[in-house]
């Protein structure tokens, strides 16, 4: 989390963003005279739009976050005329389990959506919200959207100025075979076996059980990620526990240091989300036991209870992605590094062409993306890396094939920061480069014919040494994508050649 490359400090400034936008929302809520219930769920509305509104253009983003009340308003109003009828609530929380999940087909936007319906449902039971409550909820949300909406396109526009990266693509099916018409069933059944185990234990708090199975299936697109995830998210909230018996508990629900403590949650969970989900995790259990420090309710009891809740959500999870619709993690692996290796040429042509001279080429936006393709590689990659993974040839060449793919980033990154500088100079010999960058991608992501001619056309034209600061880059990505062929093209049961 502290090493991972921050790229023009997006992370950092996004987490400061949602800071801002949160407290904002809050601040609003509280001079508008409406109740903590009313203030909190208004505040969850704006870090859930300022976190979950990920569309590839500044206009997107606006029609997503006006979108947000068509999705979070019935929902609300549903979860809270329901809050007294336990079975009608639970299966109108399944039925808005499944319709959120399904919603990703559409993209970013089904995704904010059906992620903010979701969370919709849970405040209201977190918060035992009621009928009587809707109207200053309705105002709570509307005003935390227009906060956050103000801090991210008025006062605070980073995206106007550096362009989201591109969506990285979905996987190809049909029919059940979708991902996410596959992961809506998925996830429907682990949420009902976390609903029905988690009422068993609590029937105050079962909802933080459906949660915890939720969110394991956000962004995952295998068995194996969804497993490990599981695991990340049990780790999380344990190490947030204790922190909690630590940090809220004394606090006894002082609102001002509760306050600012919740906002460093906030700032923890943007900063961590894209690198580490525990820590994300972490930060997300301790602001909620800072809430119900203002709530009144926090006891050490409540903080053990939110972790067997979490262990039967992740235990659900589990069981699903077993044995509903499984799907092994091969060809999603493949999928993503096939598309950061095609990130890595387009970004290389870009620097290429900006550093002959021409005004329209910019690689800034392909190095972006390929800092969020690598993201989602390493979590494709997490289940054969991690260290209670009993396969030791493919966790090497898993471990292999991440450190090769982070030296291209790292190659890429200087690229890019050469070709920024308007004093660099073209040197006719990166065109030769180039091409040998593109051939070396063509090969890694194409079969074992094209892998052979390739390297007997690269064998010669070895590159003479470099000294100017493009063509060492340019060369440091032929090395990494040359050493790539060996974990990419060899038997994933056989052990590293030079292991």
């Amino acid at each position: 989390m502290f090493v991972a490359p921050d790229p023009g400090r997006l992370r950092l400034r996004n987490s400061l963003r949602a800071v801002l936008g949160v407290a904002l929302a809050v601040a609003t809520a509280e001079l508008c005279g409406l109740s903590l219930t009313a203030s909190i769920t208004g505040g969850l509305a704006a870090l859930l739009a300022l976190f979950t509104v990920t569309d590839s253009t500044v206009r997107a983003q606006r029609v997503t976050t006006a979108l947000l009340p068509l999705a979070g308003f019935p929902v609300l109003a549903l979860a809270t005329t329901l809050h007294g009828v336990p079975l009608a609530r639970d299966a109108a929380f399944l039925a808005v389990v499944f319709a959120g999940v399904y919603a990703r087909r559409w993209g970013p936007r089904g995704h904010a959506l059906g992620i903010f319906g979701f969370m919709h449902f849970f405040v209201t039971q977190f918060l035992h919200a009621v009928p009587g409550q809707l109207p200053e909820l309705y105002a709570a949300v509307g005003l935390a959207l227009l906060a956050a909406g103000a801090v991210r396109f008025v006062l605070w526009p980073i995206e106007r100025r550096t362009p989201p990266p591109a969506a990285a693509p979905a996987l190809p099916g049909t029919g059940l075979a979708r991902p996410t018409t596959r992961q809506a069933f998925q996830t429907t059944a682990a949420c009902a076996f976390a609903l029905g185990i988690g009422q068993a234990l609590s029937e105050d708090r079962w909802y933080w059980a459906v949660g915890t199975a939720w969110w394991i299936f956000v962004n995952t697109a295998s068995r194996g990620e969804t497993l490990v995830r599981g695991f990340r998210r049990v780790l999380g909230t344990v190490i947030g526990i204790a922190a909690g018996l630590l940090i809220a508990v004394p606090l006894h629900g002082a609102a001002a240091p509760t306050a600012v403590l919740v906002a460093v949650c906030v700032f923890g969970i943007f900063y961590t989300a894209p690198v580490s989900y525990s820590w994300m995790m972490l930060a997300v259990t301790v602001m909620a036991g800072l809430l119900y420090g203002l709530l009144g309710v926090l006891h050490p009891g409540l903080l053990l209870l939110r972790f067997e809740e979490t262990a039967v959500g992740a235990l659900g999870a589990a069981l699903a992605v077993v044995l509903v619709l499984p799907v092994t993690t091969h060809a999603t692996n493949e999928a993503w590094i096939q598309r950061a290796l095609r990130c890595v040429h387009a970004a290389t042509g870009e620097a290429a062409s900006r550093l002959a001279g021409s005004e329209s080429a910019d690689p800034t936006p392909h190095a972006a993306e390929l800092e969020l393709l690598l993201a989602r590689v390493r979590m494709a990659l997490a289940p054969l890396v991690h260290p209670l993974s009993p396969f030791r040839a493919r966790k090497a060449r898993a471990r292999q094939v991440i450190a090769l793919l982070d030296d291209c980033a790292r190659e890429v990154r200087g690229l890019v920061a050469v070709a920024a500088d308007p004093a660099a100079s073209h040197d006719a010999r990166l065109a030769a480069a180039c091409w040998r960058v593109e051939a070396a991608v063509e090969a890694l992501t194409a079969g074992e014919r094209e892998l052979e001619a390739t390297a007997a056309s690269r064998a010669q034209a070895r590159p003479a040494p470099a000294t100017e600061p493009a063509l060492a880059h340019l060369h440091g990505l032929e090395r990494a994508l040359a050493e790539l062929a060996t974990p990419l093209h060899s038997d994933p049961r056989s052990p590293l050649i030079r292991a």
